[in-house]
């Protein structure tokens, strides 16, 4: 059991890796700090969340930035990144959904109504659950063979 949790706290040595796991952690955190931070962004994403139906709006219009600035934080600092990288899927799943389910234009003032931003990070998340976190983090434990 113990050498299982080893394992999955080990990542290669991967400088592309280390580079979309900071790319990630960014993204992720000017989101969360938008969406908390700018009126309008707010409107958008509470008008986003009711459009397509999502139980606990107001809830989730104040938890979804929180948990956002978390993974960036986590993402940035190379810290349980892998439980990051699967949150982060499970948050971009949900807005693939909501990119799809929504069709008011006025709701999406940054970015395009299709959903092929959530697509595509959560193609970078699953490359870093398949490659692993690269070698600049906080937590160092790296596969030797990998060097």
């Amino acid at each position: 059991m113990n050498q299982r949790l080893t394992q999955w706290c080990q990542a290669r040595a991967s400088n592309w890796a280390s580079a979309i796991r900071i790319l990630l952690a960014v993204l992720f955190l000017a989101t969360g700090v938008m969406k908390l931070a700018v009126p309008e962004l707010r409107a958008a994403f509470s008008g986003q969340l009711v459009a397509a139906g999502i139980p606990f709006h107001a809830l989730n219009m104040w938890v979804v930035p929180a948990v956002e600035i978390g993974l960036g934080a986590l993402l940035l600092a190379g810290l349980l990144w892998r439980l990051a990288s699967l949150a982060a899927i499970a948050i971009m799943v949900v807005a693939t959904y909501v990119h799809l389910v929504v069709d008011d234009p006025t709701l999406f003032p940054l970015q395009p109504e299709e959903p092929i931003i959530p697509i595509i990070v959560i193609a970078l998340c699953l490359y870093l659950l398949w490659r692993g976190s690269g070698s600049w983090r906080l937590d160092r434990r790296v596969i030797a063979a990998d060097r």
